[in-house]
């Protein structure tokens, strides 16, 4: 029994392996070293681990359950508060939420809390197990716009109550940026569907192609017949760099890079997706979505592939396993650098990246050292791709389109973070859409308090 201080390691591809492929780099825990790995857990009363989790999953009820091999049971404890628990073990930032709080960490390895979430997840679908069934049908109509995170946690938990659900999604394919953001190699395709399966086995019903704002706004689809709205539409609209050149051939947001290789499958020879395969990247920015994008630029043949990013090291704000899995495949970090400008030659295709060296001053507003540059520190970089991930907002459409719905100066509707009520009554909203791009769990525990709100709404209202 594995009681010490290391947790029970995990399989990975090789490094050199996995930087040519798209399968999935993290293997996982089989039966035994699962059952191993829940054995650390000491079972505390007052559980830590619950509070550092969004949707506030059991997590020392579903680990004792996995102690003693009933992943069944386990399963079921984790679905009382997680819809898309495959999801949550694989990308949630676990090491600065549950198993941050996790008493096991003050002396050694926190308890593996993700990997064994994800194990009692891909256990239950490889077996068939099916969630909760839904409650009787209650006869009011609720519609959720965007199937990422955000969306998908709002309609599972209203139909579990009863409600007649139906998400609108603008692209072809559901999942948000669960299919178009997140690679392959760190979340499958194959397990985002199985989760939007299991909402469908719920009742929820999915309407792809719809684009709310153009084919219908919200104020139609009032007029549909729903008694209640959930926005959860993400943040999709990109940041560019702000830098002369950055319009030249070559030069790509991150969202629409991992697009086209995430959604539209340009990664296989088959595929009709246009996508340049450069050989030389550099990616501005220190996030996931940085990291996706630089280890994503290797796999599609870069032969050299560089994080550019103004802070240090100490500041990345990309999550821990991301930064050591893309040093790893070869990924260069270039810290306390700031892109200048982008070059081109005659025919407007990018031949370099200008950039400059920087040191850290006294702290900004987010309570990171801010940047300052050092004169004369001016350097280029030889590439033939730029690749921008300095953040996103929402798409401007929803809020344009919809009367009485407040937004702030940084397109975000503003929504009460407890309940996601808006100004437009029987709008709610939660994830992305409101608080900017942020990771999968906190838009699922925005989507899961809407939902309850919601409810309440519509009791209270059919008084």
């Amino acid at each position: 029994m594995a009681k010490g201080l290391n947790r029970v390691p995990v399989r990975e591809q090789e490094p050199k392996v996995r930087a040519t492929n798209f399968d999935e780099v993290c293997l996982g825990y089989n039966k035994d070293e699962a059952v191993e790995e829940a054995q650390r857990c000491l079972g505390c009363k007052n559980a830590k681990c619950i509070t550092g989790c969004p949707v506030n999953i059991n997590i020392p009820a579903f680990i004792a359950q996995v102690k003693e091999g009933n992943f069944e049971e386990a399963y079921k404890i984790i679905g009382e508060s997680s819809a898309l628990p495959a999801v949550c073990g694989r990308v949630c930032p676990q090491e600065s939420q549950c198993e941050g709080k996790c008493v096991r960490g003050i002396k050694g390895d926190a308890v593996s809390i993700g990997k064994l979430e994800r194990f009692v997840a891909d256990w239950a679908k490889e077996n068939g197990i099916k969630p909760v069934p839904a409650a009787e049908k209650n006869g009011h109509k609720i519609a959720v716009i965007g199937s990422g995170p955000a969306g998908l946690t709002c309609a599972g938990d209203l139909a579990k109550l009863g409600y007649d659900v139906t998400i609108f999604e603008a692209l072809h394919k559901a999942g948000g940026v669960l299919s178009y953001g997140i690679p392959e190699f760190r979340l499958p395709k194959t397990i985002v569907q199985k989760e939007i399966d299991t909402l469908k086995d719920l009742g929820v019903e999915f309407v792809l192609n719809f684009v709310v704002g153009r084919s219908e706004t919200i104020d139609e689809l009032f007029g549909d017949g729903f008694e209640a709205i959930f926005v959860g539409s993400g943040a999709g609209l990109p940041t560019f760099i702000g830098v002369p050149g950055e319009n030249a051939n070559g030069v790509y947001s991150a969202n629409e890079y991992l697009t086209r290789i995430n959604l539209m499958k340009a990664y296989k020879e088959n595929s009709d997706t246009p996508i340049y395969h450069a050989k030389k990247v550099a990616v501005v920015g220190g996030g996931n979505v940085a990291m996706d994008a630089a280890r994503c630029a290797k796999r599609m043949g870069a032969e050299e592939v560089y994080i550019v990013y103004r802070r240090s090291e100490k500041e990345l704000p990309a999550r821990l396993e991301e930064i050591h899995h893309a040093k790893e495949e070869g990924v260069v970090f270039k810290f306390l650098t700031a892109p200048l400008e982008v070059l081109s030659d005659e025919n407007f295709n990018v031949t370099g990246l200008k950039c400059q060296q920087m040191e850290l001053g006294e702290p900004d507003a987010s309570g990171r050292r801010r940047p300052i540059p050092v004169e004369g520190s001016e350097f280029v970089l030889d590439l033939d791709c730029v690749i921008a991930a300095i953040g996103t907002s929402p798409n401007p459409l929803i809020r344009h389109t919809t009367p009485g719905l407040d937004t702030n100066r940084k397109g975000c509707i503003v929504a009460d973070d407890e309940h996601g009520i808006t100004s437009k009554d029987g709008v709610f909203a939660g994830g992305d859409a409101v608080t900017g791009a942020a990771t999968v769990i906190l838009a699922m525990g925005a989507g899961k308090r809407a939902a309850a709100a919601m409810d309440e709404y519509i009791k209270n209202k059919n008084k």
